[in-house]
């Protein structure tokens, strides 16, 4: 299969045209315009086939992406499918909602655009989808073990993938009524419609993994019952305790509200799904100020947007990012500034900002907030913080606050108190140092937002799959996993 050594001389950067605002702020679809087959192929034939190719590391999972680019180039879609599927279980997930370090860590980023690996990704999964090469894969044989998977989103599930190919039976408990986890119901489907998210679980279903939705371990099934009836449990569950604003004079005001449970209502109310109307979060006519910088405020953003905001204002406590990375980041992931498609919907960003106050009208609602501009300074004798800058006072009016100011931990009160373990100090679920991905507990192990803390979807499914290589391995005696390592070949021809 031949390359185009200087295909990244001759194409520019290209990825798919973005709908109009006007148009795209109706609707809850998704954002971009088909992408032709020629310019995916253009794209990929920019690849140059590094000797040393840095995306691999950047990429949690091992993609092989100059391996994907090459069969793209060669318009080979079965062998690209072949090449992606072995180290990433949902590419339609991760080609639609990563934030791409492979792409930072591309040899051409150095000095020109990186690669678009991302559209790549979603290129090959949707034509694989398309031309009927993804099918449901039934293992040959069984091994009679049985796994419990708490938690449907990314890491669970690729989890579940992996050890149902394994051989093992496998089930999904999941608390909410739908599975896919955070990928369901924390990502609007102006960036990930559900029906990606559906067939993917559909299939799941074809290959034997059994789905358990609405039982919550802890409250509807004990975990001594899930160590009983299981040879292993993997515990997959995300960061579920948001970082509040305790301290904020005011916290607590009716209007201010955790991004998460914004997020969740206005997916339901997308999906059609019964609400209780009297706890409505709508962001219509309103003024939105969002605290966090992150994806997580940005999609906020964007669904104020589509809700009819008459204001937004987003506003983080750290300062502007700068346009370029410094020469000596790369491959690293670089703090640069960056504009998702939400911001470019309407929104003010302010950084640098600390807000010092919740301000109530006559009925006790939110009605504003006041903030104060800071510094990174000198606070006292040999140290240093934040430091306010004088004159910098302001209120802002607000009737809706989303707080999107990261996780804290995941949950200890239930599932994790049942089961007798102990969270570190950063709020995760310690390992026991005999296998990886395995807790105090030797039947149970945990992978995800639970050991690492919160984290991209595409470090999830790394996770999820590592984890099952370790479960695979306790299961079966302590006799090394046949599941794939990292970035591994095995059974391909390239």
């Amino acid at each position: 299969m031949g390359s185009d050594p200087k295909g990244f001389l001759k194409y520019r950067r290209e990825t798919p045209e973005v709908r109009s605002v006007q148009n795209r702020v109706q609707d809850y679809k998704e954002l971009y315009k088909p992408f032709p087959e020629k310019k995916v192929v253009e794209q990929a034939s920019r690849c140059m086939d590094c000797g040393v190719p840095f995306c691999h590391a950047g990429c949690p999972l091992g993609n092989l992406i100059p391996e994907f680019n090459e069969a793209v180039q060669a318009e080979d879609w079965k062998q690209a499918y072949d090449i992606l599927s072995a180290t990433n279980n949902f590419p339609e997930f991760t080609g639609r909602i990563c934030p791409a370090p492979c792409e930072q860590a591309c040899v051409l980023g150095i000095n020109q655009s990186p690669v678009a690996i991302e559209q790549l990704e979603k290129e090959i999964i949707e034509r694989a989808f398309t031309s009927g090469y993804v099918k449901a894969h039934l293992p040959t044989t069984r091994t009679g073990k049985k796994v419990a998977i708490v938690g449907s989103g990314p890491a669970g599930l690729a989890a579940a993938a992996q050890l149902n190919q394994a051989g093992h039976w496998v089930t999904v408990y999941e608390k909410s009524d739908k599975a896919g986890g955070l990928l369901r119901y924390g990502i609007p489907d102006f960036k990930l419609e559900k029906w990606v998210v559906e067939r993917r679980v559909n299939l799941l279903m074809e290959e034997g993994i059994t789905f358990r939705l609405h039982t919550e371990i802890g409250k509807d099934l004990s975990a001594d019952q899930l160590i009983s009836n299981y040879d292993a449990v993997v515990l997959a569950g995300g960061a579920s305790i948001p970082r509040a604003l305790h301290h904020t004079k005011g916290w607590g005001l009716p209007g201010i509200h955790f991004a998460m449970d914004y997020l969740e209502q206005s997916n339901r109310r997308v999906a059609g799904d019964d609400l209780d109307m009297t706890g409505l979060i709508d962001a219509s006519d309103l003024d939105v100020i969002v605290i966090g910088g992150g994806d997580t405020g940005a999609d906020c953003v964007g669904t104020a947007n589509r809700q009819g905001a008459r204001s937004i204002t987003q506003i983080e406590i750290m300062g502007r990012p700068p346009m370029e990375r410094e020469p000596d980041i790369w491959p690293n992931w670089p703090m640069t500034l960056r504009t998702s498609t939400s911001h470019e919907e309407g929104c003010e960003r302010e950084w640098s900002v600390l807000t010092e106050e919740f301000l109530s009208d006559e009925a006790g609602h939110l009605r504003a907030i006041r903030t104060v501009n800071i510094r990174w300074g000198t606070t006292s004798p040999g140290k240093n913080g934040f430091v306010k800058i004088p004159g910098t006072a302001r209120e802002w009016p607000c009737q809706l606050l989303l707080v999107a100011a990261g996780f804290v931990s995941a949950k200890f009160q239930g599932m994790v108190e049942q089961f007798g373990l102990e969270l570190n100090a950063a709020g995760q679920l310690p390992e026991n140092n005999q296998l990886p991905y395995q807790t105090a507990l030797d039947k149970v192990f945990t992978a995800g937002d639970m050991r690492r803390g919160a984290s991209l979807v595409v470090w999830a499914i790394s996770e999820g799959r590592e984890c099952a290589r370790s479960v695979d391995e306790f299961l079966m005696a302590g006799q090394p996993s046949k599941l794939p390592t990292k970035g591994a070949l095995e059974g391909l021809t390239v």
